[in-house]
């Protein structure tokens, strides 16, 4: 049996290079100086100790930027949604003021007027080739009657040829079946608004040598006390003359365009209401502010 042979050399090494760092750094809690033998160890630690300081640096700065980016997204995701609801209610808010800035002027005509009115929201429009009409939530139980007025603030729109109980429809004096006495208002020259087109009507039978001019102004008549006297309905646009025919037709532009309509007026009795201007100005009277009691009238029209 072979006796374990020691190499005291070999353990004497070992144990050196193990104490000989210990001892150095514990010199050097005792001292500034530092030992020769110490730097290679206190070069590699430095070197290990930025490095893992670095390697940490990158990993939680790497984490704090992924955390960002989820919370960046999620605030992002919820001002999204806010903006989309701000959106909505702007859009409501804006379409809320101008229906009352439209209705406060509807209101305003109507407390102006002496004529009898009621209000009427159009609640569907017929606009195929053979008839232009529209259809309002008023109706024979409302005492509306057939051949009644329909106006609005800026102009004529047409006439009720059709009542039903609750409903109306409207014929469009664009329609080539309407018919409305009218006057020019500069000269007084008297004729019949006839329907042409969507966009256009024609006055037909003015005499030849009546005074006409593009621009003229054409008003209603206020024959038998349908339609207010001098109420707007379209400006001339064109002057049509045959050679040998003893009349002119005028191509007219509508005062108001009837298919942009929302709310209008049924003249339950025009009282022989005359708009025809003075000497001093229009005829038609100041717009007062809308009370409260007409105000929660003419929202029954919205219903």
């Amino acid at each position: 049996m072979k006796l374990i042979r020691f190499d005291f050399k070999k353990i004497f090494l070992g144990f050196a290079v193990v104490a000989l760092p210990l001892m150095a750094v514990n010199m050097q809690r005792n001292s500034e100086e530092e030992v020769w033998f110490t730097r290679p160890f206190s070069f590699f630690g430095g070197l290990m100790q930025n490095a893992l300081s670095s390697f940490s640096s990158g990993v939680r700065g790497t984490t704090a930027m992924y955390l960002d980016l989820i919370g960046v997204k999620t605030e992002n995701k919820a001002l999204k949604v806010e903006n989309s609801e701000l959106r909505a209610q702007l859009g409501a808010m804006t379409e809320l003021k101008v229906e009352n800035e439209r209705l406060n002027k509807l209101l305003g005509f109507k407390q102006s007027s002496n004529m009898e009115l009621l209000a009427a929201r159009v609640v569907g429009k017929d606009l195929f080739l053979e008839h232009q009409t529209l259809t309002v939530n008023r109706g024979t139980y409302h005492k509306i009657k057939k051949n009644m007025a329909a106006l609005t603030v800026g102009g004529v729109v047409g006439y009720v040829y059709r009542a039903d109980l609750y409903t109306s429809q409207i014929l469009l004096f664009t329609d080539r079946y309407a018919a409305i006495d009218a006057l020019i208002q500069r000269s007084r020259a008297r004729g019949i608004v006839e329907g042409s087109s969507r966009e256009v009507a024609t006055l037909k039978y003015v005499k030849r040598g009546d005074d006409v001019q593009l621009g003229d102004l054409v008003v209603t008549s206020g024959l038998y006390n349908i339609f207010p006297k001098g109420f707007p309905i379209g400006r001339v646009r064109q002057m049509k003359k045959s050679q040998y025919g003893m009349t002119q037709e005028l191509e007219l532009i509508p005062a108001v365009d009837p298919l942009n309509l929302e709310e209008l007026f049924i003249v339950l009795n025009a009282n022989t209401a005359d708009f025809t201007p003075t000497e001093t100005g229009t005829a038609i009277p100041p717009q007062p502010q809308p009370q409260a009691n007409t105000q929660r009238e003419l929202k029954e029209v919205t219903r």
